[in-house]
């Protein structure tokens, strides 16, 4: 039969057009392509073989093999699959879009047919990425059981036009000759395409073979040539969980994220029903260096699509609070040239994003409740990340509330509690979950808004974390108990018998709060008096809604221009200091000690909680002055034992 020329179908060049330029950006993915349209050709060779053996010939092992001719500067993809007919060649290669694959499924089910291969690719758009490197493709094919007489050349430059032939073709299957563009040289190279399969077709199941150049490693002209077996075909996350070891748990972990420490927990399973998927996720056992960097973070989970691999940075198949994971997904719904842009809006993605959330929390929790010491290994390395959902993710913040631990003002330094067990052994007339957010332990820990709570022995959550008090926000209550901030707002304790109870602000104590408002002016919101303070003289308070210490120095951090902070200044009506500046006010309210003590106190206010004052210099005269003149008062005073 004579070359006829034809036209595609379709508005073939404005597609090509979009193949070439929009629908890829890596033009390595024409090799990934065409393996796995080889490998579709093999399956359902292999399939048809179940009820035609003949279909084997004498060529029962199957391969994808990979050749290269530097002098014809081709490069060629060869399957012992199905093969193509000349009708199904303008069927499938004439239109684009068209898919033999999907066409064989739906034939299948007429069939009521049980034994569904798992096929990759769809001989359509995919095939066209081989025109992003080269300027004319040949396909060179023949349906399995036919002769060899049978075979058919296509042949097309990308134009609009092909050429479709008879030709005799000695084996089954296909071959695709791609003539290489000028500058595509490197394709030509054994260890480029070692490198392409490796990295996106290393677990497609029948071994993809590079045959040597110039036949046999000392062989003679003629013989077959020396093949090499390219990708590992261990594709571990579609195998049962206990058919898997620990090991190849620890080896596949490590060849994937190039960590050199074995993970902290493998989560292994397959879901079944409408959506089907695969998933092998691990968890680390360290953080990565650019965890908490805003951006620079990419995330870990690997996407295949029928063992055919898609990206290395499928950030739509988990939430941003989850991106120290690690892991691979795989889906036989999803198209193959599915794109990261797409996997945004694809539905199928979201149900599986859903699964995947929740498979991760249920590890999470039984991790938790079994093997505590575990999980606050794994806390202490990503509890920091984890939280960021509270803030986020309403859909799993319940679960999510279980999962966060604190230290706490009963636990020792490094010690968790979690928010379950700090409402177990709250007292009864407790209505309140108690925090405070600090840099560290050892601030919170000597902070003066303690000091009532520890009088009473009651427990205060820290939250040492930078991100604590953002997070918080999104975390207003646990089990109907809201949380409280002990450094903001007026704090109602448990009722009982308390000495300390202050007395009422307009009493003893009104001439000085006056005194020292009209002397700190716009400093402050407000002076009152304290029910937080046992020890300590003074202690800075926001208001209920105003932007707490740390976040405050958080922002400030990231260079944001905040509006002046008032916070309200607390004295403690206990303390001989604030006792000796009432009597002061009452005589007179002008008097410049007061001032000095009054502007002192604010200042010592600041530092206990983090925050710069003023003028430094200045706060050190003033104490080296009050030292001075208590050196002078003892002095002064009478030895009573002498």
């Amino acid at each position: 039969m004579p070359a006829k020329k034809r036209k595609f179908k379709t508005e073939v060049q404005q597609l090509l057009d979009l193949v070439v330029h929009s629908l890829y950006t890596n033009r390595d993915i024409f090799l990934r392509e065409l393996i796995s349209n080889a490998s579709d050709a093999i399956d359902r060779a292999r399939f048809e073989a179940l009820s035609n053996p003949d279909v084997l010939e004498d060529d029962p092992e199957w391969k994808v093999r990979i050749s290269v001719d530097r002098d014809a500067r081709t490069l060629v993809v060869s399957d012992n699959g199905i093969g193509m007919a000349p009708d199904e060649i303008d069927e499938t290669i004439g239109t684009i879009a068209s898919s033999g694959t999907r066409r064989f499924l739906e034939e299948l089910q007429k069939n009521e047919g049980n034994l569904s291969p798992e096929l990759i690719g769809q001989f359509g758009v995919g095939f066209y990425s081989s025109f992003m490197v080269a300027d004319k493709v040949t396909v060179l094919t023949r349906r399995a059981g036919t002769d060899k007489s049978a075979g058919v050349k296509w042949e097309s430059a990308g134009t609009g036009n092909y050429t479709v032939e008879e030709c005799v073709k000695e084996t089954r299957g296909t071959d695709v000759v791609l003539h290489l563009k000028e500058g595509m040289d490197e394709y030509l190279e054994e260890w480029r395409i070692r490198k392409i399969v490796k990295t996106y077709s290393d677990f497609v199941e029948h071994p993809i073979v590079l045959a040597k150049e110039g036949g046999k490693e000392g062989g003679k002209e003629g013989e077959e040539a020396a093949e090499e077996v390219l990708n590992s075909q261990k594709a571990i996350w579609t195998r049962s969980r206990g058919d898997v070891t620990e090991d190849e748990y620890n080896e596949f972990y490590k060849h994937l994220s190039h960590d050199f420490l074995d993970p902290l927990e493998a989560i292994h399973w397959r879901m079944e029903g409408v959506t089907e998927f695969s998933a092998l996720l691990f968890l680390p056992r360290k953080a990565m260096s650019d965890l908490l960097a805003p951006d620079a973070r990419r995330h870990g989970i690997h996407l295949y699509v029928r063992k055919v691999f898609i990206t290395d940075n499928a950030e739509a198949l988990t939430p941003r609070w989850l991106r120290f994971l690690q892991g691979v997904v795989e889906s036989a719904d999803l198209p193959l040239n599915i794109s990261r842009e797409t996997l945004q809006d694809n539905r199928l993605i979201q149900v599986i994003r859903n699964n995947l959330v929740k498979k991760v929390l249920d590890t999470l929790s039984d991790m938790k409740e079994k093997h505590r010491a575990k999980y606050e290994d794994f806390w202490r390395e990503f509890g920091r990340v984890l939280k960021e959902g509270i803030h986020f993710d309403l859909a799993n913040r319940d679960k999510l509330k279980e999962l966060v631990l604190f230290e706490s003002s009963k636990t020792e330094a490094g010690g968790l509690v979690s928010l379950a067990e700090y409402v177990e052994r709250m007292p009864d007339t407790q209505n309140a979950i108690y925090y405070i957010t600090g840099e560290n332990r050892q601030a919170v820990e000597n902070s003066p808004h303690l000091e009532a709570f520890r009088g009473r022995d009651l427990e205060v959550l820290f939250l040492t974390d930078p991100i604590d008090e953002w997070v918080v926000q999104g975390l207003p209550d646990y089990r109907d108990k809201p949380l409280k901030d002990i450094a903001r707002g007026q704090i109602d304790l448990p009722k009982d018998d308390d000495p300390a109870e202050p007395p009422p602000e307009d009493g003893d104590f009104k001439p000085l709060l006056e005194a020292v408002k009209k002397i700190l002016g716009d400093s402050v919101r407000e002076v009152r008096l304290s029910r937080r303070l046992t020890e300590s003289a003074c202690c800075l308070v926001s208001d209920e809604h105003d932007l707490g210490v740390q976040m405050e120095k958080i922002l400030k951090a990231f260079q944001r221009e905040l509006p002046p902070s008032k916070r309200i200044l607390e004295l403690n009506p206990n303390h001989p200091a604030v006792g000796a500046m009432r009597d002061l006010a009452v005589r007179d309210p002008e008097h410049p000690t007061l001032r000095e003590y009054a502007e002192l106190l604010y200042d010592q206010a600041r530092l206990t909680v983090g925050l710069p004052i003023d003028d430094p210099l200045r706060f050190s005269r003033r104490i080296s002055a009050l030292m001075a003149a208590c050196v002078k008062t003892a002095e002064s005073t009478p030895d009573t034992e002498a």
